[in-house]
């Protein structure tokens, strides 16, 4: 099986594990859990998303409404503004929006430069025997980038629609969101 072959495989493989909850602990998250950053990060664009509001967003209100840490947070828009996805403005009246529109973010590199573009596994740290003769971090080096190539098929605003926009729009208009409105969500949990 040749190694572009094997490392599909291989995705599929922990997918469907995943799915049937075989991947537990840390090999779970190994494969299938993005960080605390990549998270808020994602969290920050989607809420950036709403077209209708007129005033920029602060740090505050984003902390408030998902109920983050404001230092952790804002990290995470320093990161985002130097990556130019957001413009920041300082003072008052001062916040964040979106620095271009949202058919234009591309989630796979998104991710992947929140991500930091580690490895999935160190063969150096701590040094392993098996290095230079295994196959494993060159076949989860591809499966990582089968995974960023399949999340670049998606922009931001695939990832805001439908039931996700009508949430946005309630967190921007009360902060709370009746998930009960949103039919999508209200059968997918019974």
């Amino acid at each position: 099986m040749g190694q572009k072959t094997c490392g599909i495989a291989l995705l599929h493989i922990c997918i469907n594990w995943f799915n049937m909850g075989k991947l537990q602990g840390n090999i779970r998250k190994l494969f299938m859990q993005l960080t605390h950053f990549t998270d808020l990060g994602l969290r920050v664009l989607m809420y950036l998303s709403h077209k209708d509001r007129q005033e920029p967003v602060t740090i505050s209100e984003i902390a408030s409404k998902f109920s983050i840490s404001r230092n952790h947070l804002v990290k995470v828009v320093h990161f985002l503004a130097q990556k130019n996805w957001i413009i920041t403005t300082r003072g008052k009246g001062g916040g964040m929006t979106l620095a271009r529109d949202i058919k234009t973010y591309r989630l796979g590199s998104i991710i992947r430069e929140l991500e930091g573009g580690d490895a999935l596994i160190d063969c150096a740290t701590p040094p392993c025997v098996l290095r230079g003769n295994c196959q494993l971090k060159s076949v989860l080096d591809r499966a990582m980038s089968v995974f960023y190539n399949a999340l670049d098929e998606y922009t931001l605003q695939d990832a805001v629609g439908g039931n996700t926009q009508e949430a946005i729009i309630m967190l921007h208009r009360s902060g709370i969101v009746d998930q009960s409105k949103l039919p999508y969500l209200s059968h997918a949990q019974s």
